[in-house]
């Protein structure tokens, strides 16, 4: 599994996820859970970048499955638990 955490579309999205959840905790460490009129750039990137970590998780899928299996399913359950961390920490801040 390790050799297989080198490659840029394994390692990516968990790094797009660790950036979300900073940002999150920024944004609200900043200006709470209040909702504004303008959603605000954090918004905007979060907007932009989760679209982006899944569109690399399909691709990284759709390459290393076929080649290494249980690799390949070990590091999909670290950018899936990622990409989910993110969502359940909007979710439960209602943001």
């Amino acid at each position: 599994m390790l050799p297989l955490l080198q490659r840029p579309t394994a390692f990516i999205p968990p790094l797009i996820s660790a950036f979300l959840i900073a940002l999150i905790t920024i944004h609200v460490a900043q200006f709470g859970t209040a909702h504004e009129a303008d959603e605000g750039t954090a918004a905007h990137l979060f907007q932009l970048l989760m679209p982006l970590q899944f569109v690399i998780i399909a691709v990284f899928a759709s390459v290393w499955l076929p080649k290494n299996r249980m690799a390949a399913l070990q590091v999909l359950s670290i950018q899936i638990s990622a990409a989910a961390a993110v969502l359940a920490l909007v979710f439960f801040l209602r943001l």
